[in-house]
């Protein structure tokens, strides 16, 4: 097989694999066999492309060879009377009766991994397989976890949904609100994760950060009248516009001090325009207003330039809408360069969140600021101690070496 024709076939697979899969899940309402049947499909692919090439409609290609092999195996199965009933409805399959308040198979899916019955690992997991396409290993391999332990939160998953009659829908309009928080905090998981990763060797994970990507892209496409997900992707799009400046010589490069002539300005451009877009609408969300705030930050052309005063004020509203201790801390960051370490150090302390590494990081970095070197030496071992990412690691103990400097 040659290399052009096996990267367009990983690309339809990672394309085409959610909505093979999501139009068998409908058909037969099982999950396992919906995956067996796309697998199938894509070793027939395998064997048959190369020679005959790629039809014109390979997803359309992939969703009926599949059909035909889950009917296939269905009819195999020992409760024949059973299964040709469920046979027959696959060949001749009725609309569901309630489809949700949009009638797409992946968007059905999407909300069925990450129903709130799930535990969220078990939603991330879920997603990057059934949604994503990723196998065991890759999922297992990006979180750090034995491929058995994976493949078992996967199978427990996928019962809990069988055991607990999970409806395959997109929930109603009235309660689509509530169930999209869900769904949008397991796409940014997968983000956040892969942008500086909890642990191991990879300081940032770009197919975890892609896939995200992906994945807003598609619900963006499901739901274009929903700010929340407009919001999510540009957040994402203007943070992975910084990644080629995030990590310089295995140590993790801050805000301030990356090259801003490496990044991506197309994707900035992008960011911009959805952030825009959010504000014509008019209904400001979580997603949004920390999009609008890495605006603000991807606007300046220098560190110097950046606009603090916004910022607050855009932390302002975010605390309004998430009012959490996190959003609080990155405030204060913008109050430090509004108001002097001072006032923000007042503010960072009185945060519960020593459990938290940015929290012991911000602290250690006012108070080398203020000249209070051997609390920052403190604070800086706390912070290191508190992470694993290996960027962030040596950021921290290089600045925790600076302070006899300072």
């Amino acid at each position: 097989m040659s290399t052009d024709l096996e990267a367009e076939l990983t690309r339809i697979h990672r394309e085409e694999y959610a909505a093979v899969v999501a139009s068998l899940v409908r058909r037969f309402g099982d999950i396992d066999v919906a995956e067996d049947a796309a697998s199938e499909a894509l070793v027939a692919a395998l064997e048959h492309w190369p020679t005959s090439g790629i039809p014109p409609n390979p997803g359309g290609w992939l969703t009926t060879t599949a059909t035909r092999k889950a009917i296939d195996r269905i009819r195999r199965e020992s409760n024949r009377d059973t299964k040709h009933q469920q046979a027959a409805m696959i060949i001749d399959p009725t609309p569901p009766a309630d489809p949700g308040v949009v009638d797409d198979d992946r968007l059905r899916l999407l909300f069925t991994c990450c129903h709130p019955a799930l535990s969220p690992e078990a939603r991330v997991a879920l997603t990057l397989k059934l949604i994503g396409g990723l196998t065991v290993e890759e999922i297992a391999a990006a979180f750090l976890v034995p491929d058995t332990t994976m493949a078992q939160r996967i199978t427990r998953a996928k019962r809990k949904i069988s055991d607990a009659h999970i409806p395959y829908r997109v929930p109603q309009a009235a309660d689509l609100p509530a169930r999209l928080g869900g769904v949008l905090a397991v796409v940014y998981l997968i983000f956040n994760e892969g942008y500086l990763s909890s642990s191991g060797a990879d300081s940032i994970r770009d197919d975890l950060c892609l896939e995200a990507i992906r994945l807003a892209r598609l619900l963006r496409a499901l739901i274009p009248t929903e700010p929340e997900i407009t919001g999510l992707l540009a957040l994402m799009l203007l943070t992975e516009a910084r990644r080629p400046a995030r990590v310089a010589g295995g140590e993790l490069v801050t805000l301030g001090e990356q090259d801003r002539g490496r990044w991506d300005r197309d994707l900035i451009e992008e960011g911009h325009a959805l952030v825009r877009d959010c504000l014509a609408i008019n209904r400001p969300g979580h997603y949004q207003l920390l999009a609008a705030i890495n605006a603000v930050h991807t606007d300046a052309p220098a560190a110097a330039d950046t606009d603090w005063g916004q910022i607050a004020a855009l932390y302002d509203q975010l605390y309004v809408v998430s009012p959490t201790p996190v959003v609080a801390l990155n405030r204060a960051v913008a109050v430090a360069e509004l108001d002097g370490p001072v006032v923000a150090l007042a503010a960072v302390d009185r945060l519960e969140l020593s459990s938290y590494h940015a929290w012991h990081a911000t602290r250690a970095d006012l108070l080398r600021r203020l000249g209070r070197s051997s609390e920052a030496a403190a604070a800086y071992d706390a912070a290191i101690s508190a992470t694993d990412n290996p960027a962030e690691r040596a950021y921290l103990t290089r600045r925790r070496g600076q302070l006899s400097a300072d």
